[in-house]
C-alpha cells in the first residue's frame, strides 16, 4: 500500500462517507428522497374533491370559482362530486336551517377520511343576519371547521385565499396536528377577505354544541 495514503499514527478515524456532506439529510429534496409522509401530505392537498353542496347565496360564488375564468382545475378540484364517499372537502355555502344540519352532518360522515371542512360566508360561520330559531348560529355546532372565509357572499377570490390556505395547512402537517390535539374539532383558522369588497366582520365566538369550544 502506499504510504503517502496510509493514515498518521493518532490520526483520527476517516469520516463515514457522506459526512463532509451533511449525509441524506442535506440532499436536494426530491421525490426520490422525499419522505413518505411528505408524500402522501402533498398529494392530499391536490386532490381533494369537494362535495356537491350548496345552501343559498354563497353557493353561487362557489359555482364561479368552479367556472374558466377562476378555475380550480388547477388545484385539481374542478370535480365536484355528487357523492359523499368521493369527496373529502365539504365547502358549506350559506345558512344552516336546523332541518338540513342532521342531513349535513349526515354526508360529513359518509365522506371519506382525511376529510376537511370549509365555512363559507358569515350565515353558515356563525348565524350571519339570521339570529333566530330556525338557523343554526354557526355550522361548527353540526361539523368541525377547519378555514372559515368571511363575506357576505364571499367572492370567488376569498374562497379560493381559504382553499390555497387549506391546501398549506394539510401540506405542512399542521392541520393534522390540530385535529390530533382536539379529538373531532377542526384547525378554525379564519382568513381575510381577498375580494375587493368591504371588509366584513365576522365573529366566530365560542360555542356551547357537539362539536363547540365553549
Amino acid at each position: 500500500m502506499n504510504s503517502s495514503l496510509a493514515p498518521e499514527p493518532g490520526a483520527p478515524d476517516a469520516a463515514p462517507l457522506g459526512a463532509a456532506y451533511g449525509g441524506l439529510t442535506e440532499l436536494p429534496h426530491n421525490f426520490a428522497t422525499s419522505r413518505l409522509e411528505e408524500v402522501v401530505k402533498w398529494s392530499r392537498a391536490r386532490s381533494c374533491w369537494p362535495a356537491t353542496f350548496g345552501l343559498a347565496c354563497c353557493a353561487i360564488e362557489m359555482m364561479a370559482t368552479g367556472g374558466p375564468h377562476y378555475d380550480i382545475a388547477r388545484y385539481g378540484m374542478e370535480v365536484f362530486r355528487a357523492s359523499p364517499r368521493q369527496a373529502d372537502l365539504m365547502i358549506v355555502a350559506g345558512r344552516v336551517s336546523q332541518k338540513m344540519a342532521p342531513v349535513l352532518r349526515q354526508i360529513y360522515d359518509q365522506m371519506m377520511a382525511p376529510k376537511w371542512v370549509i365555512s363559507m360566508g358569515v350565515c353558515a360561520s356563525s348565524g350571519g343576519m339570521f339570529n333566530n330559531y330556525a338557523i343554526v348560529q354557526g355550522v361548527d355546532q353540526v361539523v368541525p371547521v377547519d378555514v372559515y372565509a368571511p363575506g357576505c357572499p364571499p367572492g370567488p377570490e376569498t374562497l379560493l385565499h381559504a382553499i390555497l390556505t387549506l391546501h398549506g395547512l394539510i401540506t405542512s402537517g399542521e392541520l393534522t396536528r390540530r385535529r390530533e390535539a382536539a379529538a373531532d374539532a377542526g384547525a378554525g383558522i379564519v382568513v381575510e377577505q381577498r375580494d375587493g369588497q368591504t371588509a366584513t366582520r365576522m365573529v366566530v365566538s365560542p360555542k356551547r354544541g357537539r362539536f363547540g369550544r365553549g
